[in-house]
């Protein structure tokens, strides 16, 4: 028994060219092989409405189709189907046109895939297993340094992370191979940790650099000295010049961000302390005694 074209598709026989192409399109992201793959039942289904666009979807051979010159098949009235005639050759040949491009109309089988899959057509086989996302949070100073850190996620799940020198809020460290396992035996699939950097009390990013400011007693300015700075990396010791002021910025090289091929500097803003506001020698010398 024929069948009918149009039913395959769920239009009407005075359906518009766009219409029955809105339908073809809807049913084949329903029933794609790529979303089923042991259904046979729904790949049966796919081979049949890709069968019925071959001939819908063109309208020369729609026309011979309504006017009874061709069958649902594809072949000629009156003609006896046989082993070469059937469903099977007629969506093959289907599958061969639309590799080819060969459609006035465009490829619709190749739209659909691109929608679904990107331009990329998937191919039978093992898949990739699923990815898994996170949020991690991460210290200032391994953001600053770069750090090897083993993570306990939400899930339980424990990662070795490597954070890169130079890392900000907002991006993703992508961990491969630390995902789902593939249900198809491919490769698993990975881990992507969204990165939350913890602000600092002691230092302000600034691009590659870093901003602090640092104390300083009110001899050490006038007649010069030291005082210990704390960087990142560790305390190190800056010399204070002679008759420095508050609002003096020194820089210590290197000690900013520490990217592998040129790092960043640590920019320290001196202010004036002063250890004992009451000391009556002091008030002395404000006084020009």
């Amino acid at each position: 028994m024929s069948r009918d074209l149009y039913k395959i598709l769920g239009v009407s026989k005075s359906a518009s060219a766009d219409e029955i192409r809105k339908a073809y399109r809807q049913k084949a992201k329903t029933l794609h092989p790529d979303l089923h793959p042991d259904d046979k039942a729904k790949a049966d289904q796919f081979k049949e409405v890709s069968a019925a666009f071959e001939i819908l979807g063109d309208e020369e051979k729609r026309k011979k189709y309504d006017r009874g010159e061709i069958d649902s098949d594809g072949n000629p009235t009156g003609f006896a189907g046989g082993g070469q005639g059937g469903f099977g050759r007629n969506y093959g040949a289907y599958s061969d046109f639309a590799r080819s491009g060969g459609s006035a109309q465009g490829d619709p089988f190749e739209d659909i895939l691109a929608g679904m899959f990107g331009q990329q057509r998937r191919r039978p086989g093992p898949r990739k297993g699923a990815d898994l996302r996170y949020r991690v949070e991460i210290s200032f100073e391994d953001a600053v340094m770069g750090a090897k850190r083993q993570m306990t996620m939400g899930d339980g799940k424990a990662l070795n992370v490597s954070i890169p020198p130079g890392i900000e809020t907002g991006q993703t460290l992508r961990l491969k191979s630390q995902g789902q396992p593939s249900s198809t035996g491919g490769p698993p699939g990975d881990a992507l940790l969204e990165v939350q950097v913890r602000p600092s009390t002691i230092w302000k990013r600034d691009g590659d650099d870093l901003r602090m400011t640092v104390p300083v007693p009110l001899k050490t300015a006038v007649a010069g000295g030291s005082v210990d700075v704390q960087t990142p990396a560790g305390t190190v010791t800056l010399k204070v010049p002679e008759g420095s002021n508050t609002g003096t910025v020194l820089r210590l090289r290197n000690k900013g961000v520490q990217f592998k091929d040129k790092p960043g500097h640590l920019y320290v803003r001196l202010e004036i302390m002063l250890e004992d506001p009451k000391d009556p020698g002091l008030k002395e010398w404000a006084a020009g005694r």
